[in-house]
């Protein structure tokens, strides 16, 4: 025999509650929506809502400093914006154009001057909270969402230090980083009617809104001839964010899938295909971001790496360590980060299928 004090019989009473409430609210929407799923439980939706605003509302807790970003930073940003943030072979420069005098009054002087080659992200963002919730949602490019909070503090750390708006031994942290002086912070103006859901818009249309004759629909194609002219759009695109490009290599659909039972049916076929084989495992992992099929995009094409190492019997082993490791020098000047999240089986398998040119 046991006995219940009365501090656990609320406690269980409390949970009942809870547990009631939560099959309460996800039932609410199957009542809604018939045959459409459920509405989101309160739990799931604070999982997805990690977006940090300019008041630092969503801001996790968590610390980094310079000397932890530049590590992070050399590991897995710098292939693409370069050592010091400089590159321009990728992505614009992150760091350059700004002063000590630009810190002191919030506005970059440079974004006057006409002769100004370059327009940096220290230049434009006006908020330091706006460079955290990116880079937290959506670095590195192979790997979104795989930093940490402290990573990410430790990153933009690092990224302050490049324009000198911090010290190379600054720690930044979610208690002191609305302390950080961007060096474009007033650059920003909310005086126009995009700000406001009352304000007056910047521009007033007269267009027709309703029973308008003739109806125009805008659009845009490109002739066949040129199609295909710059390889398959569909195999350039990166997997995180819209994926807007066709298969250039086909005609033009007649109809979007969903639009027909036929449709559909393609479409899911489609889906089904791409979670199967080498191909699939090189979208996946995003290697198409940087190699197409026959065309040289950031790094070599498929084509062209099979030929360089046909015939050669140590061509599998190495190419392996390169992927696991990462380097550059072969094709450009232009590194390919390391990607380490590949198992042995897969990377073999990535490998053997870029040797064999894709097939």
């Amino acid at each position: 025999m046991f006995k219940l004090d009365k501090f656990s019989v609320r406690l269980g009473f409390v949970a009942l509650i809870a547990v009631g409430a939560q099959f309460s609210f996800a039932q609410s929407g199957s009542a809604k929506f018939p045959g459409i799923g459920r509405m989101a439980t309160p739990a799931e939706v604070v999982a997805w809502d990690i977006d940090v605003r300019p008041d630092f509302k969503g801001l996790p807790k968590g610390s980094g400093s310079v000397e932890q970003g530049q590590i992070i930073w050399e590991a897995k940003c710098a292939s693409c914006h370069g050592t010091f943030g400089e590159s321009n072979e990728i992505f614009t420069p992150i760091a350059g154009g700004t002063t000590k005098d630009d810190i002191k009054t919030g506005r970059v002087a440079s974004l006057m001057d006409m002769k100004q080659p370059q327009r940096t992200t220290l230049m434009k963002v006006p908020t330091v909270s706006t460079l955290w919730d990116y880079i937290y949602r959506a670095m590195p490019w192979n790997a979104p969402r795989s930093l940490t909070p402290d990573d990410t503090y430790a990153v933009v750390a690092f990224i302050l230090s490049l324009g000198e708006i911090v010290s190379d031994d600054f720690v930044l942290s979610n208690s002191n980083i609305v302390d950080v002086k961007m060096p474009n912070r007033n650059g920003m103006t909310t005086k126009h009617g995009f700000w406001s859901v009352t304000g007056k818009p910047d521009v007033n249309g007269n267009a027709c809104m309703h029973n308008c004759v003739p109806f125009v629909q805008i659009g845009s194609t490109l002739p066949d001839f040129a199609r295909d002219a710059h390889g398959n759009i569909a195999e350039q695109n990166r997997m995180y964010g819209p994926y807007r490009g066709a298969d250039t290599t086909k005609p033009p659909i007649k109809e979007l899938p969903g639009q027909s039972g036929s449709g559909l049916a393609h479409a899911a076929d489609t889906h089904s295909a791409s979670t199967k084989g080498p191909a699939a495992l090189f979208k996946n992992e995003n290697c198409s971001a940087c190699h197409a099929p026959n065309t040289k995009l950031v790094g070599p094409s498929i084509t062209d790496i099979a030929k360089k190492y046909e015939g050669q019997s140590s061509a599998l082993d190495k190419l392996m360590t390169k992927v696991k490791a990462g380097g550059a020098g072969v094709w450009g000047s232009i590194p390919m980060p390391p990607q380490t999240q590949l198992s042995d089986e897969d990377r073999k398998t990535l490998v053997s299928w870029v040797l064999s040119g894709g097939k």
